[in-house]
């Protein structure tokens, strides 16, 4: 029987605006059109692994607020699970504020929010998992939640999913249970700078790529002319290599299916598909 991916992570409402060129330090440039989209590496991952044919559940918060409740109510309309994602009273949910340059290149400052608010009632979503399920995690949460969780699922015998960004330093035994870490190859350097040993590691290598302890993949050719908006690719990869994951699939495919997701988010606006709020 098929298991479960579950999301434990962020729920941001995106103001995404269009620029000519990133701006230096000082600098003001102007940007075209201001478009409320939904984001947060926690939710685009959880869309992504449905997209990909998963049973998905997502932990996390949002505020009181108009933006919150809207993305309650697409989650579920996408299939994903909503059930523990907590409304805290009296607090904004996550934004993150996102430049996008004409070569599809983006620059990112993330509001926290809602987000900074998960505690041990999240931490407690995780404790019905088991073998076969899938727990995905990435780090714009509390550190703290991450690694409780982490370690409660894994002795619960599901696997853990470890997508370290934005990269933080975590203790050596949280990281030991992720199998894989996923990480950049920035945030790669600074995995093996910390002298923690992931369970696996995959790392990724942007239009070139992926290896996963030496099982290597190429990415999907994509024509510079086609790409549109490099928000989210990462989190389209990491939600669907762990919706191929949880249907038992061998490294091999699994990075070819979480490279060819990867590689179509590129070609669209927003970090998830149809992403207005």
């Amino acid at each position: 029987m098929t298991g479960r991916v579950v999301v434990l992570g962020s729920l941001n409402v995106d103001l995404v605006t269009r620029v000519p060129r990133h701006p230096r330090p000082g600098e003001t440039v102007l940007g075209e059109g201001l478009d409320r989209l939904a984001g947060g590496k926690g939710a685009n991952q959880a869309v992504a692994a449905a997209a990909a044919g998963a049973t998905v559940a997502m932990v996390g918060c949002v505020g009181d607020d108009a933006g919150g409740t809207a993305y309650r109510e697409r989650l579920g309309t996408l299939g994903v699970d909503v059930g523990a994602v907590r409304v805290v009273p009296g607090v904004p949910s996550g934004h993150a504020m996102i430049q996008v340059s004409d070569d599809g290149e983006n620059s990112i400052v993330v509001v926290p929010g809602a987000n900074a608010q998960l505690d041990e009632r999240e931490v407690a979503a995780v404790d019905d998992l088991g073998a076969g399920d899938v727990l995905l995690l990435q780090l714009e949460v509390p550190l703290r939640v991450v690694c409780v969780a982490a370690r409660r699922a894994a002795t619960r015998g599901a696997r853990v999913v470890l997508n370290i960004a934005p990269y933080a330093a975590l203790p050596p035994d949280v990281v030991a249970l992720a199998d894989p870490v996923v990480v950049n190859e920035h945030e790669m350097q600074a995995l093996a700078e910390s002298g923690a040993r992931p369970g696996s590691v995959l790392v990724t290598f942007g239009g070139n790529g992926a290896s996963w302890d030496g099982v290597t993949a190429p990415a999907d050719v994509v024509d510079p002319a086609d790409v549109v908006d490099t928000t989210g690719a990462g989190d389209a990869f990491c939600g669907t290599l762990a919706a191929a994951l949880v249907r038992g699939e061998d490294r091999e495919a699994a990075l070819a299916a979480a490279l060819s997701a990867g590689a179509e988010a590129v070609r669209r606006a927003g970090a998830q598909p149809h992403p207005y709020l």
